[in-house]
């Protein structure tokens, strides 16, 4: 070693030759199988009846990550985790051989994988251990475990390398085992109620479903361009059209937008759509749905959920009541008059949004459905028959977050043209967030798409209010990052 190499290229380099030293005698560093009879918790369980000081005299076989060990002489202790959680190992030089022990002693370090077959006994502290008969190394780790197994608390290290994270920090792991726990039970309580899983494009021809900027990309050899969806909504539709009454896709959306606490370009959306239904239908699934994820995970979360009308809560948080001025494209007034800092090239349209995001959302701690949004910011969406500047939507918000968007869908072939033409025309005045024209869409609608409802959940803010998380990187297991 020369004087410039750091410790851990030490650590590195002396593992690596541990490796080649294992393979002149013979032992493969990197086997190829290992036949695990056992989990560590199943063991766990299995023995919890044995008393202190007692042996077994079953036989087991368990495998996992070395995380601590202990030399004493001719003996060693040392701890092993699996998926499950750990148990103690216990080393003799005289039960595995003079040889073996020494090959264990000299040449495993924590953070291998080792498997062994052994009896358990309970040690005089109560802890319950394997008496080792044999063992094999499994995987010979080159790097040792971060900061000596004492936890990984470096956020920027955390995110790049979350297996480091996962190894360091059980309560990461957890979240990721409640995330899955909550797909798993959306997916289940849909399908309980008749709903087919589905599977639409990732790459479109044209970028519809949600006013978002999409990525692009190139197929070479059909040279066109194409893009990553932003949302699946205008190809479910399209399923209902088919004939398929109650469709749903939990899949990844990509937007080109920022990167902050509650945005990620790639995330994780719950979409589906059920004929004959509408917007009210909507409300009480995705409650049910919700308080269903609560209850399998362990979780609480207020119930019955609020249900309050977007101008209302305007007028109670600011004491204005927007909706003449917004009904008469007065938006900068209003923003003026609350004081709202503005974006350069804020278009009229997002104006409300600014307003509604710093004056009322941060105020929506507990599950509330914000319904009756003007018609104008929902394209896809109906017009109440009655009041039809407004539209049969809702928006649901968890703490202070937007967790579901749904509504009664638009039908209307000719209404739809115009909105989408409407659209157009905003893009063309600097929207860069309007949606473009979908002819094929159209198309679809005229052959007719029965009376609907459709509701979108954003499986990665639902899962940040059921773990009560305030940073969505926490839920993702590999976010975005810039480059180093």
């Amino acid at each position: 070693m020369n004087e410039t190499t750091t410790p851990l290229e030490q650590i590195v380099a002396t593992r690596k030759e541990k490796v080649e030293n294992l393979r002149k005698q013979g032992i493969n560093p990197y086997p190829a199988k290992f036949a695990v009879k056992s989990t560590t918790a199943e063991l766990q369980e299995s023995f919890k009846a044995l008393a202190v000081g007692d042996s077994g005299t079953d036989q087991v076989t368990v495998a996992g990550r070395m995380t601590s060990r202990r030399d004493m002489g001719k003996a060693s202790f040392a701890d092993i985790t699996d998926s499950s959680g750990k148990i103690q190992l216990y080393f003799k030089a005289d039960i595995i051989g003079a040889d073996s022990f020494k090959v264990f002693k000299d040449y495993l370090d924590i953070a291998d994988f080792i498997g062994v077959t052994g009896t358990p006994f309970r040690t005089r502290t109560g802890e319950l251990s394997l008496k080792v008969e044999r063992w094999t190394l499994l995987s010979k780790a080159l790097r040792p475990l971060p900061e000596k197994w004492h936890g990984l608390k470096d956020t920027e290290t955390r995110y790049r390398q979350r297996y480091l994270d996962l190894i360091a920090n059980k309560e990461v792991k957890n979240i990721f085992i409640q995330r899955s726990t909550i797909i798993s039970t959306l997916r289940q309580e849909l399908e309980a109620r008749g709903f087919l899983e589905v599977e639409t494009p990732m790459m479109q021809t044209i970028p519809g479903g949600a006013a978002a900027r999409p990525f692009t990309t190139h197929h070479n050899a059909l040279g066109m361009e194409l893009f990553l969806r932003i949302a699946p909504e205008l190809y479910l539709k399209r399923l209902v059209v088919g004939g398929m009454d109650r469709v749903y896709e939990v899949g990844r959306n990509f937007r080109n937008e920022g990167i902050d606490r509650t945005h990620n370009p790639e995330f994780t959306m719950l979409e589906l759509y059920q004929a004959y239904a509408d917007f009210g239908d909507m409300m009480d699934l995705c409650e049910h749905l919700i308080l269903s994820c609560a209850a399998k995970i362990g979780a609480t979360i207020p119930s019955p959920f609020k249900r309050l009308r977007l101008f209302d809560l305007i007028k109670t948080h600011t004491g204005m009541d927007l909706q003449p001025p917004v009904a008469e494209g007065r938006y900068r007034e209003a923003a003026k008059a609350l004081n709202i800092d503005l974006p350069e090239n804020t278009p009229e349209k997002k104006i409300l949004d600014h307003i509604f995001d710093k004056m009322v959302q941060p105020h929506l701690t507990e599950p509330t459905f914000v319904t009756e949004y003007p018609s104008l910011y929902s394209p896809l969406a109906k017009s109440r028959p009655d009041k039809p500047e407004l539209s049969e939507r809702f928006e649901l918000f968890i703490q202070g977050r937007e967790v579901a968007n749904a509504y009664s869908e638009l039908n209307d072939p000719q209404e739809q043209k115009r909105r989408f033409e409407e659209q157009v025309a905003d893009k063309i005045k600097g929207d860069d967030e309007a949606q473009p024209y979908d002819e094929d869409y159209i198309t679809a609608l005229e052959h007719g798409l029965p009376p609907t409802g459709g509701l979108g959940i954003g499986v990665d803010r639902l899962i940040m209010a059921l773990c009560n998380i305030d940073s969505v990187r926490e839920v993702i297991l590999f976010p975005l990052m810039r480059e180093e």
